[in-house]
């Protein structure tokens, strides 16, 4: 039960969610999401009970977890083991419960989904299914729960390397996820003179990409005298091995800027939105070939080569960028912005306007900007 850090928590609304739903369609005055602790039981959601704890002792979810499958008692004061019960003879007289039991992630019960009546009933059989196919919802939703606290728990350790500060450079970036946690990873590394960073986005939301980021950023930062290019396909070759049969990849650019000369070397996987917005407003797209990481096939990228001059503006931004932009002139939009604000207040443009759009997607942006 601690392992799935639930207990004392406030009100979810996912597992309200399936409360409600359960009560609608049982047509029941009471419904419980009950975790059962050491001499108590934790009412995680609850309708028409007014309490979220109770004793376990006498409790009938204590019964119900013992069951391997739901249990349903159509009529409790014609039972003669549950005609005392308090439950039963004092508030709220219970006369019908069903429950089935909710198990942890490793097969041990936890606790019930139960509906509870004041007067006597029965459940049909597909009633009985239906009452489970709940209970596995509330289940699955209790075992997310625990996988986006990890993952966010993960994100938080590793993905927070501020923005570099050096005379003659502005660095500035800025990430809004769609959901609970951010699939997008961004990245900045400094060496002297060096500065090498990273943007991702894996493909889905929640904790499965989130996690898959924060481990691409490790293997990225691993043996840092490697060229771009060489960190590049180590990660490919390993998340190919990882999470190559799950379907998913990763599109990202890894890159590397001298501070002394403004040499930038870009690798893009799959990615393609880098753009150099030039001292004269000109906008480069910069053009490179190879495919997202984690497809497999491993095939080989070039690196792109560039210079960064006085007064010119580097910019990578994940794809939910575009989701918030003028649709009518994009790329106006940008230059607008970098125009108008520093890079931190440009950066900052954007997740504003991911959140004030409600933008779909995660949304992460970097730039880099030659002040002399």
């Amino acid at each position: 039960m601690e392992a799935l850090g639930v207990l004392d928590t406030p009100p979810d609304e996912r597992v309200d969610r399936v409360a409600r739903l359960a009560q609608e369609m049982f047509d029941v005055p009471m419904v419980s999401v009950t975790l059962l602790d050491n001499d108590r039981q934790f009412r995680m959601s609850e309708i028409g009970l007014g309490s979220r704890e109770a004793p376990r002792r006498d409790a009938f979810c204590d019964l119900a977890i013992r069951e391997p499958d739901t249990m349903v008692v159509e009529d409790a004061t014609a039972v003669p083991s549950l005609a005392a019960n308090p439950f039963v003879a004092g508030d709220p007289h219970l006369r019908f419960y069903a429950g089935h039991p909710l198990k942890a992630p490793g097969g041990e019960p936890v606790g019930t989904l139960c509906i509870l009546d004041t007067r006597p009933r029965s459940l049909d059989a597909r009633q009985r299914e239906l009452l489970r196919e709940l209970a596995l919802w509330v289940q699955s939703e209790l075992t997310h729960t625990r996988e986006r606290e990890g993952a966010a728990s993960i994100q938080r350790a590793v993905l927070s390397a501020p923005a570099p500060k050096a005379t003659g450079w502005s660095f500035a970036s800025a990430a809004r996820p769609a959901g609970a946690l951010l699939g997008d990873m961004h990245d900045w590394h400094t060496r002297g003179e060096t500065v090498r960073f990273t943007l991702a986005d894996v493909m889905g939301k929640g904790a499965g990409p989130a996690m898959i980021a924060a481990g691409l950023r490790g293997s990225l930062r691993t043996a840092p005298d490697r060229s771009v290019l060489e960190a590049v396909e180590e990660a490919d070759e390993l998340l190919s091995e990882v999470i190559g049969e799950t379907h998913t990849f990763v599109t990202a650019v890894h890159a590397q800027l001298s501070m002394a000369t403004g040499d930038l070397t870009i690798v893009d996987a799959g990615h393609s939105l880098s753009f150099v917005l030039r001292s004269d407003d000109t906008w480069e797209p910069v053009r490179s070939t190879g495919l997202p990481l984690g497809t497999g096939f491993l095939e080989p990228r070039a690196p792109v080569d560039l210079r960064l001059n006085p007064g010119d503006v580097f910019l990578v931004c994940s794809d939910g960028l575009l989701d918030v932009l003028d649709e009518d002139d994009p790329f106006g939009h940008v230059l607008r912005t970098l125009r108008d604000r520093e890079p931190t207040g440009a950066a900052l443009e954007a997740v504003r306007l991911a959140r004030d759009r409600d933008a779909p997607d995660d949304v992460t942006v970097m730039i880099i900007r030659t002040d002399a």
